[in-house]
Parts: C-alpha cells; structure tokens; sequence
C-alpha cells in the first residue's frame, strides 16, 4: 500500500472518531446544562474546552453559543467538529481507490449536511446537528467493518479510530480528576463516553468515582473503554508489522509502533482496581504520552516524507 494511502485512512479514522467524541461530549454538557438552570455555564463551558485542548477567552465570560463556534462549527479547526468531518472526507477523497463507496458517500452526505442543519442549530437547538455526526460517525465505521477488506487498509483505520478514543477518554477523565473546580460530575461523564447505560447494567445502579473510572479504563467488554482500544491498537500494529509472532522483529524485540502502546495495555490489564483512583493523574498523562508516541512512531515508519522532488536541468 502506498504510504500516502495509509496515512489518508489513519486520518480519516482519527477525525471521523473525533467528530463523534466531540459531538457526544458536547451533547452530554448541554443536556446538563439545560435539566440543571442553576449550574454554571462558564464553568461548564471552560471545562468543555479543557477537554478538548481549546483556549477560551479569559477577559470574558464563555458561554453556550462560543463553545459552539469553537468546538463545533469552526471548519479551519481540525478539532471541531466540522473541521474534522471536512478533514476526513478530504482524506477519504484522496483515498478513494481503498475506502469503500458506501464510506464515500456516507462521509460526503454527512458533510453536505452538516450546513442545513448548522443553519437550523438558532431555531431548534444543536441537538439534532450532534445526533446527525454521531449517528453518521457510528455508520461509517459500521460500513468500514462491512464493506472493507481486513487487509492493511482497513488495519490503518481502525487503528486510528483506536488511538483517537483513548485520547479522548483519557481527556474526559483528566478534567474530572485534575480540574475540580470545571469538572463534569460522574453521570455526565459517563454519558460524554457513550457509556452511561453499559455502565448501569453492568454495576447495577450508580456507581462511585472509582467504579467509574474502573468502568471507562479496565472494561474488557466495553468497547469504547481505554483496554479495549488499546487491545484493538496492539492487534492492528502487530498486524501490520508482521515478522510472525505479535509485532516483534527478527531478534525479539517489539516494533518501535507497537511498544508505548503494549506497554500501557499490560499495565491496565495487571493495574490493582484498588490502587486506581490514586494513581489516576499519572496514568491519564501517561495514556496521552504513549498515544502521542504510537502516531509518530507509525508516521515515521509508515509514512515516510522525504521532501518534494526537485528537479534539474538536463545536462546540469
């Protein structure tokens, strides 16, 4: 495979995943915001941007209709989510000859639509312009389960989608551990990781702080949980670095891809649930580094860039 095409269908995993975290996260908030009249919308809404890397403005308050600029309708912003369904479809273009038509077009409409309901956002709300990018995000790689080959193609996007969802959830919890006075409570929470209603059949009723973040790190069968995406990250890197055996090159030692993220999947799956809630700070930072690691390990490896051509004069 061509590298240019491996590193389109990294990306298009990537944004398509983040356009789908970002509109949950902002769903979730709003729905907070409107059942809770009294909470406090600056508050919230700085935590909004905390979550997701942004820098509101300090010498105003920030309020609903700012976030929305920032974080969801800036097209030049590859971290909103406009700018990334518009990134993703430009790198599913560029990789047309590998994605499947049903992805294409899915990711085309989606983007197209996105502008009417933009505009409905003043009348009706933002709801249904977030449930059109989670609705489409969840059948594009629904479609990308189904109509791809489980070659390397297919290994790159998933791949992406994977590394994109442990920095997210690593995200989310981090502003709810490191930022107490912006923090999200537990249920809005758990809504912002698609987790809510796994989390209460499987504990029962609400849980406490520790049983939450067990939940979204440490669930094997949950799979927007962060073992389970980094179990899905190892299988597609050792995938693609072949060699026999599980990523390891011809003396033993693992591909350079593979090892920050084996590293912190063997470290969650021995973790002490007990120990969890004190160890957090650390391990979120430390999920984020080992995530960050992986994609330029893969894009040094996979997506070699050595400079355009220059080109001379016959003779010269």
């Amino acid at each position: 495979m061509l590298s240019r095409i491996a590193e389109s269908l990294f990306w298009v995993g990537r944004y398509v995943e983040r356009a789908d975290d970002t509109a949950r996260i902002l769903d979730a908030y709003l729905h907070r915001l409107l059942e809770d009249p009294w909470s406090d919308e600056d508050a919230a809404c700085r935590s909004l941007h905390a979550i997701l890397g942004a820098v509101p403005a300090r010498d105003r308050s920030c309020d609903i209709d700012q976030v929305l600029e920032h974080l969801a309708f800036d097209p030049g912003s590859g971290g909103s989510i406009d700018g990334a369904i518009g990134a993703a479809r430009e790198n599913a273009r560029r990789a047309r000859e590998v994605v499947s038509t049903e992805m294409w077009e899915c990711l085309n409409s989606t983007w197209h639509g996105l502008a009417e309901q933009r505009a409905a956002v003043r009348r009706t709300g933002p709801h249904a312009y977030l449930r059109l990018v989670r609705s489409r995000a969840a059948l594009f790689f629904g479609l990308a389960d189904s109509t791809m080959n489980r070659d390397d193609g297919w290994r790159f996007v998933v791949l992406g989608r994977s590394l994109e969802r442990v920095d997210m959830t690593a995200r989310l919890l981090a502003v709810r551990v490191l930022a107490a006075v912006h923090a999200p409570d537990w249920p809005t929470l758990l809504n912002a990781g698609g987790a809510d209603e796994s989390f209460l059949r499987a504990h029962r009723g609400a849980g406490d702080s520790a049983s939450v973040a067990g939940f979204l790190l440490l669930n094997r069968d949950f799979p927007r949980s962060v073992l389970h995406a980094l179990a899905t990250a190892e299988d597609c890197l050792a995938a693609l670095a072949g060699h026999g055996g599980r990523g390891r090159g011809p003396y033993g030692r693992p591909d350079a891809t593979l090892l920050p993220i084996g590293r912190m999947r063997t470290r969650l799956e021995y973790l002490d649930p007990e120990v969890l809630p004190g160890g957090l700070p650390g391990l979120l930072r430390d999920l984020q580094e080992a995530c960050t690691e992986s994609a330029a390990a893969v894009a040094e490896q996979y997506f070699p860039y050595d400079g355009p051509v220059a080109w001379s004069q016959e003779g010269v």
